[in-house]
């Protein structure tokens, strides 16, 4: 059986640094992406999902972490709800 991790790799260093700065950076989001990691929105929402969900992330940076979750989980919760309207309008 693997440790668990005590330190953030640098990967996920750079996501929560991005995410805790990128409303700095000139233009879109999307654009802070490619240009920074050289990936799509959508892998970049898998990977910073995956360290979110890390004890060591938590530890790392609990007050940006615990945002993230947070806007995580109400977006969850608006989309969950969105679906029972929906299911209940049909």
């Amino acid at each position: 059986m693997d440790a668990p991790a005590t330190s953030l790799d640098e990967r996920a260093q750079r996501v929560l640094e991005f995410e805790r700065t990128w409303w700095g950076h000139s233009g879109a989001k999307e654009l802070g992406i490619r240009r920074e990691f050289g990936w799509t929105p959508a892998r970049y929402y898998q990977v910073l999902n995956a360290v979110i969900d890390t004890e060591v992330a938590v530890r790392y940076d609990p007050v940006l972490v615990g945002r993230l979750l947070d806007v995580r989980d109400d977006r969850a919760e608006r989309r969950r709800t969105r679906r029972a309207s929906a299911d209940g309008a049909a």
